[in-house]
């Protein structure tokens, strides 16, 4: 009797680790279920082109239909797994319906944070392909558009806005845009990014409440502040879809607690993506993680070692966003420096080397500059301890630094 393997969700994560499973020589049956009625797709577009596109898009899907097929690949869609049974290996579902499993991948992903205020309900969220889509229907008619939340979907949103002609207001509570993940040197240049684009940005701003207008809303903050709006878009963070692993008692820290090859505590279990609180060998330490990249590659990961591939998962990590037609890319821990050197900063470009106490560079921040990242990768791999005064230079390429 062949070996069941089963994905439980069919994100970015799920789909790359069925991939993954069968590039390592998996022979069984392989089971991809997800809630949403749509394969494994692109999420990176919601925020920009489903919302900003004269016509609305198709689906980005990551593999075609056949794909699966050709891989033996069995897809489940629109369904949902209420229950995981560790000493059973089975998983039962929406309905009842018991499955065994030899191995299971928990790929369960995210869903938008929700504004825990009075009239959080009036926000629109975005996460999925039909919360972009009804997104996109109300930015056709919207004219004031309020934004809560400067992190990277809050101002990818802004920025779509901004381009259908929409005046746009960011509110971010914390004392900088993109705090979470990028150097107070590259929060200044994406206020100006956005200033230049005429989004009013505003930081400190504790949203209190959204109330209804009439045929609008009026977002009043801690202060007093109102703001009026016809349509109130929040990007306040993710929240972790973890209930499935917290009730079959996996060790949870954040996230499903893995090892470099995403085995969790329990045996047989697995788990990948953003759902997952992995360790990484570079850093000696557990990381979260949510990011296009890094979703494909720890799925692929996971997938081989679930087939007996088990190579350590070690990507550095590494985030883009595209906002008022800047590419800003970020690799490593930017973050956690103790040290921020600017080699380029005007209006279109910018890039920074981040570096730790020992001078160990850490992370790349860069707008425009593919290669600096590239070269940044490498030098945060291998642990390079580069020349302050070179890396100040912008002359001189960084794949050249010493």
């Amino acid at each position: 009797m062949s070996e069941m393997h089963i994905i439980v969700g069919a994100g970015q994560a799920g789909g790359w680790a069925a991939m993954g499973m069968r590039q390592a020589g998996f022979t069984g049956r392989i089971l991809l279920i997800g809630e949403e009625p749509w394969r494994p797709y692109e999420r990176p577009p919601l925020s920009k082109a489903m919302l900003t596109a004269p016509e609305e898009p198709p689906p980005a899907y990551f593999h075609p239909a056949e794909r699966y097929a050709e891989q033996g690949i069995e897809l489940m869609l629109g369904a949902a797994v209420e229950e995981i049974m560790p000493t059973e290996r089975r998983i039962r579902l929406r309905g009842g319906d018991r499955l065994a499993y030899d191995k299971l991948l928990i790929a369960t992903g995210g869903r938008a944070r929700r504004l825990p205020v009075h009239g959080g309900e009036h926000a629109l969220y975005l996460r999925t392909l039909d919360e972009a889509r009804a997104i996109r229907v109300r930015l056709r008619e919207a004219r004031r558009v309020v934004c809560i939340g400067a992190g990277v979907i809050g101002l990818e949103i802004a920025s779509s806005a901004c381009a259908l002609g929409a005046q746009v207001t960011v509110l971010e509570a914390l004392a900088a845009p993109m705090g979470r993940c990028v150097s107070p040197e590259g929060a200044r240049f994406v206020e100006r990014l956005h200033a230049g684009a005429g989004v009013e940005l505003r930081c400190g701003e504790i949203v209190q409440a959204i109330e209804r207008d009439g045929g609008s809303f009026r977002v009043i903050c801690r202060d007093g502040v109102e703001e009026s709006a016809d349509l109130v878009l929040a990007g306040v963070g993710m929240e972790r879809n973890l209930m499935l692993a917290r009730d079959a008692g996996l060790v949870l820290e954040g996230g499903i607690v893995v090892d470099e090859h995403g085995a969790t505590s329990e045996p047989g279990i697995y788990a990948a993506g953003d759902v997952a609180a992995f360790y990484h060998p570079l850093y000696g330490r557990r990381l979260r993680l949510e990011s296009w990249r890094h979703a494909q590659n720890h799925g692929l990961a996971v997938g081989r070692a679930m087939a007996g591939d088990p190579a350590p998962y070690e990507d550095v990590p590494w985030f883009w966003t595209d906002q008022h037609g800047v590419n800003l890319q970020v690799a490593g821990l930017p973050a956690e420096a103790a040290r921020t050197i600017v080699r380029v900063d005007n209006d279109k470009a910018f890039t920074a080397a981040h570096l730790v106490e020992d001078g160990t560079i850490i992370g790349l921040t860069a707008a425009n500059a593919p290669r600096d990242i590239r070269a940044a990768t490498a030098m945060i791999r291998a642990g390079r301890r580069p020349d302050p005064a070179r890396l100040a230079d912008p002359a001189i390429p960084l794949q050249s630094v010493q």
